[in-house]
C-alpha cells in the first residue's frame, strides 16, 4: 500500500483510542448529568443515542482513517469539496488543547500539594484563606445555601483563592498576570506531550421524569455527552486508525472501545456518588446539595472527601495521578490529530515532524497562558463552552453527509469489505445514511438555543459571548470557505467543476469521459 508507519502492536492502538475516549468528562460530567436528568431515566436516551449515533460514527471514523491511511484533512480525497471539514476538526482539536492542558496542569499542582502530612485544603488559617473561611465539621447551619455552592469551605477557598487566585480578578476583562506556580505545571504538561508525540505513533500508545418541559434538555444532554465522551469528530480516531494495518478488524475495535468507554462512565458514576453520599451524610444535607459537575467536583468536593479519610495523603496522590493520566492521553490524542492532519496535507511538516510537534506544543502553551492568569477561569469557561460546542456537532454532521451521501454508503461499504472481507450490515448502513445525520441535525439546532455564559454568579459581558461565537464560527466557516475555494480553483464548465468537486480524486479521469455517478439518481438511492 504505502510506506506509512504503523502501530508497533495492536494493543498500542486500542490503548490509545480508549485512553483518548475515556477522559475527565467520564468522571465529572456523566455522573452529574445522570443525577440532574432523573437518574436511571437518563440512561434511556443515553443508550439509545449510543446505538443510533455514537457507535455508528465511531465505526465510520475508524474505517475511514484505516482505509484511506490519511489524517483528518487529506482523507477527503474521497470527496474533495468536503476537505474543509478536515480543517474544521483540526482547528477544534487545537482550540481544545488551549484549555484542556490547563486542567491537567491544575491536577499536577494538586498532586504536588498533596505530598504533605496534612493536606492544605483541610483547614482555614492559611495565607490564601479569607476571613469568611468556615470549617464545617458537622452539619451545616439551616439557612445556608447548597454545600456545593458554598465558596467559604477550606477546599473551595484553596481551589479558587490558593490555586486559581480568582478573587483578584473582577471578570474576564481583568485577567492579571499568569500565576507562576501554574505556569511551571503547564510547562511540565507540555513537555510530557511533546516527548510523547515527537517520534510519531510508535511512542504514543505507551503512556425519572424525562419527558416533560425539560425533555429537550435531557435529550440534548444525552446526545452531547455521547459525543464528547466517545470523541468522534475531533479527527483523532481518523488519525489513530490511519496508522493501522490495512486488514485490521476496525469493526471489532469500534464495538470494544465504545463499550469500554460507556462502562467506565457507569463505573465512575458509582464511585462519584458513593463519595457524594458520604459528604451529604457527613454534613447532614441532601445529596443534591453536594452534587455538582465539572471542576468543582474533582477539585473541591472530591479532595475534601479524601482529606477526611485515614491515610488521606496517599489517597489524594492516587486520585490526582488518575486525573493526570486521564487528561494526558486525551490531550495527546487531540495533539496527534492536529499533527497527523496537517503533516499529511503539507509534506514539509511531515519531513520536519519534531520541529512541527514542538511548534504546536509551544503554540498551545502560549495560548494556555491566558487560562492560568488570575481571571483565567473565565477564559477557560468561555473556551469550554464555545471551542467544541456547536462546532464539533456541525463538523460530524458534515462528515456524515460527505461519507454517506456524496461518497456513497454503498461505496464506503465496499471499502470496508476490501479491508475486512465482509460488508457492514444493513443496520450500520441505515444509521450512516439516515439515522445519524437526522439525529445530528436535531442536536446542532438544539445546541444553538443555549443560554448566556456565566460562571457561578458572574455573568459574562455581551462582547465575551460574541468572542465565543467568533471562536466557534472560525472553525465552522472552514467548510463553506474551502468549498468555494475548491470550486473556483478548478477549470471547465460549471457542470464539470461540480463533478470534479464531488468525485473521488482517483476517479477524476471518469469526469472527462462524462461518467459521473453522482449525477445519476441511483447513486443517491443506494444503501
Amino acid at each position: 500500500i504505502d510506506n506509512r508507519e504503523t502501530w508497533g502492536k495492536k494493543i498500542d492502538f486500542l490503548l490509545s483510542v480508549i485512553g483518548f475516549a475515556v477522559d475527565l468528562a467520564n468522571v465529572w460530567r456523566f455522573p452529574y448529568l445522570c443525577y440532574k436528568n432523573g437518574g436511571g431515566a437518563f440512561l434511556i436516551p443515553y443508550i439509545l443515542f449510543l446505538f443510533i449515533a455514537g457507535m455508528p460514527l465511531f465505526y465510520m471514523e475508524l474505517a475511514l482513517g484505516q482505509y484511506n491511511r490519511e489524517g483528518a484533512a487529506t482523507v477527503w480525497k474521497i470527496c474533495p469539496v468536503f476537505k474543509g471539514v478536515g480543517y474544521t476538526v483540526i482547528l477544534i482539536a487545537l482550540y481544545v488543547g488551549f484549555y484542556y492542558n490547563v486542567i491537567i496542569a491544575w491536577s499536577l499542582h494538586y498532586l504536588f500539594s498533596s505530598m504533605t502530612t496534612e493536606l492544605p485544603w483541610l483547614k482555614c488559617g492559611n495565607s490564601w484563606n479569607s476571613v469568611n473561611c468556615t470549617e464545617f465539621n458537622g452539619s451545616l447551619p439551616d439557612n445556608s445555601t447548597s454545600y456545593a455552592k458554598n465558596k467559604n469551605t477550606p477546599a473551595a477557598e484553596y481551589y479558587e483563592r490558593g490555586v486559581l487566585n480568582l478573587h483578584e480578578s473582577s471578570g474576564i476583562e481583568d485577567l492579571g498576570w499568569p500565576r507562576w506556580q501554574l505556569v511551571l505545571c503547564l510547562v511540565v504538561v507540555v513537555f510530557i506531550l511533546y516527548f510523547s508525540l515527537w517520534k510519531g505513533v510508535k511512542s504514543s500508545g505507551k503512556v425519572q421524569p424525562w419527558i416533560n418541559k425539560h425533555g429537550m434538555i435531557v435529550w440534548t444532554d444525552a446526545a452531547t455527552q455521547i459525543f464528547y465522551s466517545l470523541g468522534a469528530g475531533f479527527g483523532v480516531l481518523i488519525a489513530f486508525s490511519s496508522y493501522n494495518k490495512f486488514d485490521n478488524n476496525c469493526y471489532r475495535d469500534a464495538l470494544l472501545t465504545s463499550t469500554v468507554n460507556c462502562v467506565t462512565s457507569f463505573f465512575s458514576g458509582f464511585a462519584i456518588f458513593s463519595v457524594l453520599g458520604y459528604m451529604a451524610k457527613k454534613h447532614g444535607v441532601k445529596v443534591e446539595n453536594v452534587a455538582t459537575e465539572g471542576a468543582g467536583l474533582v477539585f473541591i468536593i472530591y479532595p475534601e472527601a479524601i482529606s477526611t479519610l485515614p491515610g488521606s495523603t496517599f489517597w489524594a496522590i492516587v486520585f490526582f495521578i488518575m486525573l493526570l493520566t486521564l487528561g494526558i492521553d486525551s490531550a495527546m490524542g487531540g495533539m496527534e490529530a492536529v499533527i497527523t492532519g496537517l503533516s499529511d496535507d503539507f509534506k514539509i511538516l511531515k519531513r520536519n515532524r519534531k520541529l512541527f510537534t514542538f511548534a504546536t506544543a509551544f503554540g498551545t502553551f502560549l495560548f494556555a497562558l491566558l487560562c492560568v492568569t488570575n481571571g483565567g477561569m473565565y477564559v477557560l469557561t468561555l473556551l469550554d463552552r464555545h471551542a467544541a460546542g456547536t462546532s464539533i456537532l456541525f463538523g460530524v454532521l458534515i462528515e456524515a453527509i460527505g461519507v454517506s451521501w456524496f461518497y456513497g454508503v454503498d461505496r464506503f461499504s465496499e471499502d470496508i469489505e476490501r479491508m475486512m472481507g465482509f460488508k457492514p450490515g444493513l443496520y450500520w448502513r441505515l444509521c450512516w445514511k439516515y439515522v445519524s445525520p437526522a439525529f445530528l441535525l436535531f442536536v446542532v439546532i438544539a445546541s444553538l438555543t443555549s443560554s448566556d455564559l456565566s460562571y457561578d454568579n458572574y455573568v459574562f459581558p455581551e462582547w465575551a459571548n460574541q468572542i465565543g461565537w467568533g471562536v466557534a464560527l472560525s472553525s465552522m466557516l472552514m467548510v463553506p470557505s474551502y468549498a468555494m475555494y475548491k470550486f473556483c480553483s478548478l477549470s471547465g464548465t460549471f457542470r464539470e467543476r461540480i463533478a470534479y468537486c464531488i468525485t473521488p480524486e482517483h476517479e477524476h479521469h471518469m469526469v472527462a469521459e462524462g461518467k459521473v455517478r453522482q449525477f445519476k439518481l441511483r447513486h443517491w438511492l443506494a444503501i
